[in-house]
């Protein structure tokens, strides 16, 4: 498994887990200076620890839709450069706040991702796009936020199907998804984020020529 720059493997009381530098913020177990990347509690995370090629070097530019409280946002900043972090409801945003108080590369935005129009004159273009929002219209949003996205850049999304439709399949809610996330990307790999998360979809996908 390729892991990004500033991104390792460490053993965290005799469990193997990646690992990036940085400030704890969330409880999760540390070594010095490396703190634990829990995959239980992070999808980008799951994502790396099941082999996904996310295409991350280290060093992006990068903005994370559907940062909450800053759990995986913290990591994505720790071993990347400028972090775009938007985040719709208040409550987590001021824990989020309080992550990037500690992280001077990252960047809150307390706004409503299904409306980039309302930080497009903040956010720069981006190498990733890193989406984890839990509202129907995933693809959607992935399309609508596109616009910042560099040509070769890369989409990282996981798309939970019980926020699209509680009662529906979740393999048929997948299939639905990707098929709006293909009207503006070029999906390249797709992984059930099992065992770590259920019902989750981890996608990699590159933007197609505007």
């Amino acid at each position: 498994m390729s892991l990004p720059d500033g991104v390792e493997r460490h053993e965290f009381d005799g469990t193997a887990s990646i690992a990036t530098r940085g400030h704890p913020e969330y409880g999760e177990r540390t070594d010095g200076e490396w703190r634990r990347w829990d995959p239980h509690r992070s999808k980008l995370g799951a994502m790396l620890e099941l082999g996904m090629d996310t295409g991350l070097g280290g060093g992006e530019t990068t903005l994370y839709l559907g940062a909450a409280a800053g759990t995986t946002v913290s990591h994505v900043a720790d071993f990347g450069g400028p972090t775009y972090a938007v985040e719709f409801a208040p409550r987590p945003a001021r824990d989020l706040v309080g992550v990037a108080e500690r992280r001077p590369n990252l960047f809150p935005l307390l706004k409503d991702a299904r409306k980039p129009e309302t930080y497009a004159h903040v956010v720069e273009p981006v190498d990733v796009l890193v989406q984890d929002v839990a509202t129907r219209g995933q693809g959607r949003v992935a399309g609508l936020n596109r616009r910042f996205l560099d040509d070769d850049g890369r989409l990282l999304a996981a798309v939970k199907a019980r926020s699209e439709d509680v009662t529906a399949d979740p393999e048929d809610v997948f299939a639905e998804v990707l098929d709006d996330i293909e009207a503006e990307y070029e999906v390249l790999e797709t992984e059930r984020l099992s065992p770590y998360h259920e019902d989750h979809l981890g996608v990699v996908a590159r933007p197609r020529p505007e």
